[in-house]
């Protein structure tokens, strides 16, 4: 009998909550709170979701795209300076030497560091872990190669030939897929980053027009236009709502410019450097094999059309349609300092390909010696271009980096405090309307 009366009268309670204005308002209050609160949790757990993405965008996945992307830069740097300096034969300079020495040095640190930072991409795992296998590989024959040279034996021109094709058929494409992984990282991250917080922003809709209704269930049981607690629960909810969907547009905004001032114009940039290059192995090589190099010359043209003349070079290189390599880096470049260097660069290859043909008449007419003084000569020849148009577009790199690296960062500021003053806002308001509410509650005691 003692039990069943407690059930009875817990029954009893329960249906007095439910259906006395007191128990609704009570009632009323908390799910108020709780849906004030909620939204300022759902909208603290979005915020730093897209913090935290914006935040992998400036410190990892664009460092490891533009670390990648210098991995095959001084793999291809390596190959032209290697095929220069043995051009030279005995006399190699030893700035070519150091130069070639330098690149392999920076490719391997370079790895070193990207094998830290790579876990979770398989894709990239696999990528190094081929570069680091074939690397040593390469050099092994580039030495051949050198020392048979330094003799006079003209196996050095077959080790260097192997050497070359070991760069193009094995490393560079592991390069290129390594840096496609490490862009494909980037552009998820700037996804992530840019995503709407919807979920909040509905949260915090509901929430203010929960507040809504309870104000005018309160003002027509009344006839009290305002509940103080109930108004400032809906400021501070107004007030998050705004600081939300505003911080975010701001951010998001910045994060586009950065993208298309920075990450899209480095990216159009590198393949400008990379198809050069190549462009400058392919000269070079044309006169190590000695009247054997004419896929040598034909990839070089294909190089060039694709660097100036508004062609793809193959799978090489990615140009925008009906776009030069120079044309769309140049078109991405969103202020003049950034313009000018590519212009300079674009100047710089027009001179190269003049002094090419000169060197590749005098090659046809027999002339090898002289052929070879235009390429790597220091008076006039086609490796002072080529160097006057790796600088300039160094310089363009360079100016691109800094310019992402400032609108990345002020993007990432529009989100500090958001996260916090989530919390704090939802504390506030969640008190707000429970306070509200217990005025109500006040006038049935």
């Amino acid at each position: 009998m003692g039990r069943g009366k407690g059930w009875s009268e817990g029954r009893a309670r329960l249906r007095a909550a439910v259906t006395t204005e007191p128990g609704r308002l009570r009632a009323i209050g908390a799910a108020l709170a709780l849906l004030v609160v909620l939204f300022g949790a759902v909208s603290s757990w979005q915020v730093a979701d897209r913090k935290a993405a914006a935040d992998a965008v400036a410190e990892r996945s664009q460092p490891l795209s533009a670390d990648a992307a210098r991995v095959y830069r001084s793999l291809a740097d390596a190959d032209t300076s290697a095929s220069s300096g043995f051009l030279a034969g005995g006399d190699e300079p030893d700035e070519v030497r150091e130069r070639y020495e330098d690149d392999i040095r920076e490719a391997s640190g370079l790895l070193a560091d990207a094998a830290a930072d790579s876990s979770g991409s398989g894709t990239a795992e696999r990528q190094i872990t081929a570069l680091n296998r074939g690397l040593p590989v390469y050099t092994g024959l580039v030495e051949a190669a050198r020392a048979n040279n330094r003799q006079g034996l003209p196996l050095g021109g077959a080790y260097l030939r192997y050497a070359n094709e070991k760069m193009r058929g094995e490393l560079l494409p592991a390069a290129r897929k390594l840096y496609t992984a490490e862009s494909g990282r980037l552009e998820g991250d700037y996804a992530d980053a840019t995503s709407w917080p919807l979920l909040a922003v509905g949260a915090g809709v509901v929430a203010l027009g929960a507040l809504g209704w309870a104000q005018r269930r309160t003002y027509l049981r009344t006839n009290r236009v305002f509940n103080q607690g109930l108004l400032g629960a809906s400021a501070v909810v107004l007030v998050l709502l705004v600081w939300l969907t505003g911080g975010h547009a701001l951010a998001r905004s910045g994060l586009h410019e950065s993208d298309s001032r920075g990450a899209a114009s480095l990216q159009a940039l590198n393949e400008a450097r990379i198809a050069t290059l190549q462009a400058r192995g392919d000269e070079n090589m044309t006169l190590v094999a000695r009247g054997g190099g004419a896929a040598y010359e034909d990839s070089y043209r294909k190089r060039m059309r694709a660097i100036a003349g508004g062609e793809k070079a193959g799978d090489e290189t990615h140009g925008a349609p009906g776009m030069s390599l120079l044309e769309e880096a140049r078109h991405l470049a969103d202020d003049r300092t950034g313009r000018q260097a590519v212009r300079d660069a674009e100047k710089a290859v027009e001179a190269w390909q003049r002094r090419h043909k000169a060197a590749r008449a005098e090659d046809d007419d027999g002339d090898y010696e002289d052929a070879v003084d235009q390429v790597i000569g220091t008076v006039n020849s086609t490796g002072q271009s080529f160097d006057r148009v790796d600088k300039s577009l160094g310089r363009a790199t360079a100016h691109e980096q800094e310019q992402f690296e400032q609108a990345a960062d002020s993007a990432r500021g529009r989100f500090r405090g958001l996260t916090a003053g989530a919390l704090v806002l939802a504390v506030l308001g969640a008190a707000a309307a429970v306070l509200g509410i217990g005025r109500r509650l006040a006038e049935y005691r």
